[in-house]
C-alpha cells in the first residue's frame, strides 16, 4: 500500500478511535475489606502521578474492556476488538531502565514486541514476520504498534487523562481499594457543574507505594456501572529475568528491518495529506475538529493493514447513523462515552459531549 492511500486509511481508523475519546480504556477492583493506609490530599495524590516518571521493574496482566456500544466490525483487524464491546488481555513485563515487552494473544494468533534498549522487535505468528527497527531507546519506543499501546499502559492513559481534564475537575479522594493484589487509593475527577460532558467520573486507583495508576475507570451518565475501564489483572513488582528483554526472530521467520528514523519519516510521508486536527474548548468538553482529505469518504478502495478492503462510508453505516442539518450532512456514530460527526464534506468533530456541542465546535472552525 501506497504511503499517500496508507496515510488516508490511518485517517479513517483515527475517527474512529476518536469517537471512543477516553474509553478506551478494565478490571473492578479486587474484593474484600478495603486496606487502611495513610490520608493523603487529592491535590498530592494528583502531583504524585503527574511527577512519578519511573515506572519500576514489573510483570503483569492487563486487561481492558469497554461497554461502548459500537458492534464488531469486519475488516478492522486488530482495531475492531477495541472497538467492539468485549475485553481484551495483554501480558507486560519491563525492567524498570526502559527495556519492555508485551505479549498479545489474537484468537489464533498473537504479537509479541520486545524492546532491548536500541532494537525494536515486533514478531506476529500468523506470517512468522519480524519487524526490527533499530535506534536511540525514545526513537524506538516511539514505534512500538499503536494497537497495543491502548491496552497496555493504564499508567500513562492515567496521566493523561488526569493532565487534560483536572483543572475542570472536583477532585477527591474516594477510600482505598485492592487493585491485582496491590493497596491503592482511589482518586476521583469529576466534571465541574459548567461542563457539557456525557461522563460522570473518572476513578483512578493509585498504588499506595510506588504511586503509579494501576487501573482506570470511565463512567457516564446513565450508568451504574464502568463503560470502560483499563487496569493490571495481575501485578508483581520487582527484578525480572533479564532474558525476557532479548529476542532471537524464529526459526524461518521473514525479518523485515528498518531503523526508527526511516519508521519516522514514512509515518510522516503517510499522514503528510491529513491536517492537523485543531481541539476546541477545553478538559471535559474538548472537542477534536479536523478536515479529511477530499475523496476519503468514498474511496470503496481502501485498505487494511491486512490487506482487506474497506469501503468507509458503509463502515461509517454499521457504526452510527445518516444525519443532517443547517450544519451539514453525514453520519453520527454515539458511543456511552461520546459523539462523532463525520460529515459528507469530510468535516469531522469528536469529543465526550452531545451532538449541539459538536455543531457548536465545527461551526467555529472554518
Amino acid at each position: 500500500m501506497n504511503g499517500k492511500k496508507a496515510g488516508l486509511v490511518v485517517g479513517a481508523a483515527g475517527v474512529l478511535a476518536g469517537v471512543v475519546g477516553l474509553g478506551v480504556l478494565a478490571m473492578p477492583a479486587g474484593a474484600g475489606p478495603a486496606p487502611v493506609l495513610p490520608q493523603v490530599s487529592a491535590e498530592d495524590l494528583v502531583q504524585s502521578v503527574l511527577t512519578t516518571h519511573k515506572i519500576p521493574a514489573l510483570a503483569g496482566t492487563v486487561s481492558a474492556t469497554n461497554n461502548l456500544g459500537l458492534p464488531a466490525v469486519p475488516g478492522l483487524g486488530s482495531a475492531s476488538k477495541f472497538l467492539s464491546n468485549g475485553t481484551t488481555n495483554a501480558q507486560v513485563w519491563t525492567d524498570g531502565q526502559g527495556k519492555e515487552r508485551l505479549a498479545l494473544p489474537g484468537g489464533t494468533s498473537e504479537e509479541t514486541v520486545v524492546f532491548d534498549g536500541t532494537t525494536l522487535w515486533d514478531w506476529t505468528s500468523s506470517n512468522n514476520t519480524v519487524h526490527k527497527n533499530t535506534g536511540t531507546a525514545e526513537k524506538g519506543k516511539e514505534h512500538i504498534p499503536a494497537s497495543s499501546e491502548g491496552v497496555t499502559d493504564p499508567t500513562q492513559a492515567a496521566k493523561q487523562i488526569i493532565a487534560l481534564i483536572s483543572k475542570d475537575s472536583t477532585v477527591k479522594v474516594d477510600g482505598t481499594a485492592t487493585v491485582a493484589g496491590r493497596s491503592a487509593y482511589e482518586l476521583v475527577l469529576a466534571p465541574k457543574p459548567s461542563e457539557r460532558t456525557m461522563l460522570r467520573e473518572v476513578r483512578i486507583a493509585i498504588d499506595s507505594e510506588t504511586k503509579i495508576p494501576l487501573q482506570l475507570s470511565v463512567l457516564a451518565n446513565g450508568n451504574s456501572q464502568p463503560v470502560a475501564q483499563i487496569g493490571f489483572a495481575k501485578l508483581t513488582i520487582g527484578q525480572q529475568d533479564p532474558a525476557l528483554f532479548t529476542f532471537t526472530p524464529p526459526a524461518n521467520a521473514k525479518v523485515v528491518t528498518g531503523s526508527a528514523d526511516e519508521a519516522k519519516q514514512k509515518a510522516g510521508e503517510a499522514a503528510k495529506d491529513l491536517p492537523e486536527p485543531k481541539f476546541v474548548g477545553t478538559g471535559w468538553d474538548t472537542v477534536l475538529v479536523q478536515k479529511l482529505p477530499d475523496g476519503l469518504l468514498g474511496n470503496k478502495s481502501a485498505s487494511t493493514k491486512g490487506g482487506e478492503s474497506i469501503d468507509p462510508s458503509k463502515l461509517l453505516g454499521q457504526l452510527g447513523k445518516r444525519v443532517s442539518g443547517p450544519w451539514g450532512s453525514g453520519y453520527q456514530v454515539s458511543t456511552a462515552v461520546g459523539t462523532a460527526l463525520i460529515l459528507d464534506d469530510g468535516r469531522v468533530a469528536v469529543g465526550a459531549v452531545p451532538q449541539q456541542v459538536l455543531i457548536d465546535a465545527l461551526a467555529s472552525v472554518k
